[in-house]
């Protein structure tokens, strides 16, 4: 298994604990992307999955419906980006994503990974939960994301940087980053 495959399981994993944390009437809460409750944020994120792999394919990405299971759409989307990546003909293929051609593995390790790293942080918040963050998973997400900042920053994006307090520690600086603030 390579290590996006198992950085994304790790990342995937942190999302769905959080997931399976919201209780019934948790969907409506409000989250840090001040647009977006729970449920628009877990759809957000099983449809950027459902984007992601629909490069792959050369498909149109069937919509995410979030007024039905959002937690079986998430668990489909995953099924499918871990497959994909642990498939030795889909992992390598080239794709196009935010930062032009790579194959599919580099666009889970760059764009998928942190995505959903960031949301992962947003629910939690949002939903009274766990927010800690995989730190080798914060660390690529930064690195990631680091050269990108100005494509990150364009409406409905991420909101603008804040500036880390001295001695922040790595997850805050990235939540920071992201214009997030604990």
């Amino acid at each position: 298994m390579s290590e996006v495959a198992k950085r994304y399981r790790v990342v995937a994993d942190g999302f769905n604990a959080r997931l399976e944390g919201v209780v019934p009437d948790g969907w409506a809460a409000a989250t840090p992307c001040s647009d977006w409750s729970v449920r628009d944020l877990v759809a957000h994120v099983a449809m950027t999955h459902r984007r992601v792999i629909a490069t792959l394919d050369g498909t149109e990405p069937v919509d995410v419906d979030p007024e039905t299971d959002l937690m079986a759409q998430w668990r489909g989307a995953t099924d499918a980006v871990v497959s994909a990546l642990g498939d030795e003909s889909r992992a390598p293929k080239l794709v196009t994503g935010m930062s032009g051609e790579q194959t599919f593995e580099s666009l889970v390790g760059r764009l998928v990974c942190a995505d959903t790293l960031i949301h992962t942080w947003d629910l939690a918040r949002a939903t009274g939960q766990d927010e800690t963050l995989d730190p080798d998973a914060v660390a690529k997400a930064m690195e990631a994301l680091a050269p990108i900042d100005d494509a990150i920053r364009r409406p409905g994006g991420f909101a603008a940087k804040i500036a880390p307090v001295p001695g922040a520690d790595a997850q805050t600086q990235f939540l920071n980053f992201c214009g997030r603030s604990r």
